[in-house]
């Protein structure tokens, strides 16, 4: 088997389109939750604390020896707000799964014995 037909093989599996598929929300998804913090949470929260340290971006915070400190916060809060969401649907996916084993099972029918007496009944008669 040549290498190109093992390379069609390995790409035309599930498992390497449902990484790609994957990878590629993620990164999209990383985004939108980039965005969230940096435009939407950090001035919502932080704005004040900024204002009070006379800092205009959460970026510019740093020590005096040049440590940007701001930029691992936000960091942090967007890990935070990435574990949150992911735990939040995570969650939902496990109390759709629970409702889905709860359902009652459809009746199967009659069992072999029961189909064997009735057959019975109707010979006797």
């Amino acid at each position: 088997m040549g290498m190109m037909s093992e390379f069609k093989d390995f790409i035309a599996k599930g498992n390497a389109m449902d990484l790609a598929v994957g990878v590629i929300i993620g990164a999209a998804f990383g985004a939108i939750v980039n965005s969230l913090v940096s435009d939407v949470i950090t001035p919502a929260l932080l704005d004040p604390a900024l204002k009070a340290a006379k800092v205009a971006n959460l970026a510019e915070l740093k020590t005096d020896g040049g440590i940007l400190y701001g930029k691992f916060l936000a960091a942090v809060i967007s890990f935070i707000v990435i574990a949150f969401v992911i735990f939040m649907l995570v969650k939902a996916m496990n109390s759709m799964k629970k409702k889905e084993e709860e359902a009652p099972a459809a009746p199967a029918g009659p069992t072999q014995e029961e189909l064997l007496t009735q057959i019975r009944d109707l010979l006797k008669k």
